[in-house]
């Protein structure tokens, strides 16, 4: 799956008039996945009293569900129409991963909405944590049987079985069964340390393929997500606590900092958008170190600056991409898979 899309061509191309909607990528969840994060953060910025952040976190929310809502009716169209497309996608050892953007989406919502105990959103959550443990499943089975080519191996792989974990953590928690929350939770963790080693042991041996690189920003997600989930599973933690956190989550944002002369030239796309959920959660976490261990306001002032204003360029340089007809990706070649295997005959787009 091409990630970055500033080379693709534009929408209207030869042949039929619905080529776009076979390539419309599971990807793109990840700009409600970004926004209703930030919604999240901002929030939580409404303890320090500010009169303006649970307005903007309420308006944030909203165009989150709106977007999604949209998102959803357009990939199920690709799903009726192309499904051999969507077969591909799930398949592809990068788009399939990317795949998991959905159902998180749906439980940022619940962990945004969620009510305790309340029988709909339960009923929500559990078909999103499927949804969820299918994708994953896919990811482990490929890195286990050794079928994922080196060339594969990103952040990405982080969405389907570590983030989902934590946010899945979140979600259960939100709803009132905290037992259940803390097991998804360890699964998160167990997840990220075996993922780990092949994930920074790829990124230690030379930059990625370009249209790869805008993934390296999912590589800030796990301690980010972790130190926020932590927050949410457990309110009593002390902001002593969750600053280790913190401290785990600086060592990527430093990690990704230094590669920025090889990730930046990458041409934008909607792959950029794998910063916008990170920063999002990293802003929250700072907010409830702040909360909880007395640090002064101005400090979540400038985590949730800094998350907005990130954000805030993606959907800018990705309106850019719309009015110009370059948003979504061309049909890209599946990468050359290991040394005896065949490679899969399903294209992601």
């Amino acid at each position: 799956m091409a990630i970055g899309a500033g080379s693709a061509p534009p929408l209207a191309v030869a042949g039929s008039a619905t080529a776009w909607l076979a390539r419309l990528p599971a990807g793109l969840f990840a700009m409600p996945v970004g926004i209703v994060g930030l919604a999240g953060a901002w929030r939580r910025a409404a303890a320090f009293g500010w009169p303006v952040a649970a307005v903007v976190g309420d308006a944030l929310a909203a165009f989150a569900v709106i977007l999604f809502a949209l998102l959803l009716v357009l990939y199920a169209a690709k799903a009726l129409r192309h499904p051999r497309a969507i077969a591909g996608e799930f398949q592809h050892p990068v788009a399939g991963a990317l795949m998991a953007l959905l159902p998180l989406s749906l439980l940022l919502f619940v962990v945004h909405y969620g009510a305790p105990r309340a029988p709909g959103w339960l009923a929500l959550t559990l078909v999103a944590l499927v949804l969820q443990g299918i994708v994953a499943m896919r990811v482990v089975r490929t890195l286990a049987t050794g079928e994922l080519p080196q060339t594969a191996v990103t952040p990405a792989l982080y969405l389907p079985p570590v983030t989902g974990g934590f946010v899945g953590g979140m979600a259960l928690a939100t709803l009132g069964y905290p037992g259940w929350a803390a097991l998804l939770f360890g699964m998160g963790l167990a997840s990220w340390g075996l993922l780990e080693v092949r994930v920074l042991n790829r990124l230690f041996e030379g930059p990625m393929p370009e249209q790869l690189r805008p993934t390296i920003g999912i590589e800030i997600a796990p301690p980010s997500v972790a130190t926020l989930a932590a927050g949410v599973i457990w309110p009593t933690l002390s902001g002593e606590v969750l600053i280790v956190g913190l401290g785990i989550a600086a060592g990527p944002v430093v990690a990704v900092i230094a590669r920025y002369p090889w990730w930046s030239r990458a041409p934008f796309g909607i792959g950029f958008w794998s910063f916008s959920f990170p920063v999002a959660a990293l802003a929250g976490a700072v907010i409830e170190v702040d909360r909880r261990g007395g640090w002064p306001p101005v400090v979540a002032g400038i985590a949730i600056a800094i998350a907005s204003l990130a954000i805030a360029w993606l959907a800018v340089r990705t309106l850019s991409l719309l009015v110009r007809r370059r948003l979504l990706p061309p049909a890209p070649a599946a990468p050359t898979m290991a040394a005896g295997h065949q490679p899969s005959t399903g294209n992601p787009q």
